[in-house]
């Protein structure tokens, strides 16, 4: 093979016929995955034969192994000749998650990407390999802390978001909470340049080595997807800033881009009505095989009854219909070592504002603040019964660094010693502005041990 090569019995050729008509003891499409039952008997005929009549092709099986026109194999077999002989870079950007998807799996998630034009799929990877290419010479930021500049519990205590065992397809479950995300918060801890590091550690690290895993266990197993759970419980239309918008495009950018067709399907479930009418304005402008990928459901007893449909109940979260833990206590496994429990408050200070933590018998506390706010203030921890008891004296803080969008905001540690309990504890934020002034948002982060 040429450089960059990859080689492995998952990568085994499949001929044009085999592409065209499926290949023996080769998995079913997603569609034949999500609908099978042990006493059917799938067919393996392709569903766009040429010639003659052709049946009704599902638009989930379109451009899926198995199921392409003599067309669409003869781009097939140019793009793939075309990747063997660029290697390299180019190479390491379509096989993103190695080659144990399968050469035939991984390529025509390209072609679908761009409806097989040769010429635009090309186009794509080169883009692809020029947008990862930073991201790439970093090892795709095996670190998240570094990436972020916080703790990735904090993040995701502003923007739940978190895998959740496996669909009846295989594929991974995904749920994001954009209901609660909290953009000031957000604002404290991080940049949108650390979002971005963020999301390629996410997508390398953990979504890839998921997939991988899977696929050890279920050697069979080659729809490299990702079933969607979009919560928008609680979302209002002041939730849909630039800023917020700016935050949840920054993601997705990459995946359109370097993971095309990795959505298997996705659900938005609990829609406010104002997003609703808005969706049926959208869907028109969508393709039917991406809308048909989508649903929108906010009746919690219809979401809850398709959720079972896709996923097995022992996979789904206590609160999304099933008997598995709670997103809540899955997000809390999140926390560093060590650490029994997180408490993260943003706290909007005038003159003064604070946050109060329980800290239990046997217990203690640390304290971290993090702002993007110039003006100074003094942060100190006291008995919350008894102010006049301090047990960590007032540390100032002040944002020093730069004001831009992708400038790092400011981090203190404010205990030097851990804060012991039993205590109902107060951090008390003080400004040191003018009487008219405002000193800004500060994020309260609080890890007891």
């Amino acid at each position: 093979m040429s450089n960059g090569s990859l080689t492995s019995p998952a990568t085994a050729t499949w001929t044009a016929d085999e592409l065209m008509h499926g290949k023996a003891g080769a998995p079913p499409s997603p569609t034949e995955a999500s609908t099978s039952s042990p006493t059917k008997k799938h067919s393996r005929m392709s569903v766009r034969k040429l010639g003659g009549k052709k049946p009704p092709a599902d638009p989930m099986d379109w451009g899926m192994p198995g199921h392409l026109t003599q067309e669409e194999v003869a781009v097939f077999m140019k793009f793939r000749d075309e990747v063997e002989k660029r290697g390299g870079e180019f190479k390491k950007t379509v096989y993103s998650f190695g080659d144990i998807e399968g050469e035939a799996y991984c390529l025509t998630r390209w072609l679908r990407a761009r409806k097989y034009k040769y010429d635009d799929v090309i186009a794509m990877i080169e883009e692809a390999t020029e947008v990862c290419a930073d991201a790439r010479n970093h090892d795709f930021y095996p670190d998240p802390v570094l990436a972020l500049g916080c703790d990735p519990s904090v993040f995701m205590a502003q923007y739940p978001q978190l895998y959740h065992g496996q669909a009846k397809n295989g594929c991974p479950v995904f749920i994001s909470k954009p209901g609660v995300l909290n953009v000031d918060g957000i604002e404290c801890i991080t940049t949108l340049d650390g979002i971005l590091k963020f999301h390629w550690h996410v997508m390398m690290h953990d979504y890839k080595n998921r997939l991988l895993k899977h696929k050890e266990s279920h050697p069979e197993f080659s729809n490299f997807q990702c079933v969607c759970v979009i919560d928008l419980a609680h979302l209002s239309s002041s939730q849909l800033s630039q800023r917020a918008l700016s935050i949840v495009k920054t993601q997705t950018a990459i995946d359109s881009v370097c993971f095309p067709e990795t959505m298997n399907r996705t659900l938005v479930i609990n829609a406010p009505r104002f997003f609703s009418l808005t969706w049926n304005i959208i869907k028109g402008w969508i393709d039917p095989r991406t809308a048909g990928k989508i649903e929108l459901i906010s009746s919690r007893k219809n979401w809850e009854a398709r959720l079972r449909e896709l996923v097995d109940v022992d996979q789904l979260p206590s609160d999304y219909g099933g008997k598995g833990m709670a997103t809540t206590e899955t997000l809390a496994k999140e926390a560093p070592e060590g650490v029994l429990k997180q408490h993260h408050e943003l706290v909007h200070v005038r003159q003064s504002g604070h946050a109060t933590v329980d800290i239990p018998n046997g217990g203690s506390m640390n304290v971290t603040v993090f702002t993007r706010s110039t003006t100074a203030v003094t942060i100190s921890v006291v008995d919350d019964n008894n102010k006049s008891k301090v047990y960590s004296p007032g540390v100032s803080v002040k944002h020093t660094g730069g004001t831009g969008e992708n400038d790092k905001p400011t981090s203190v540690v404010i205990t030097k010693e851990r804060v012991k309990g039993p205590l109902k504890a107060r951090i008390k934020i003080e400004s040191k502005g003018g009487r008219f002034s405002t000193a800004g948002n500060y994020m309260v982060a609080c890890d007891i041990h």
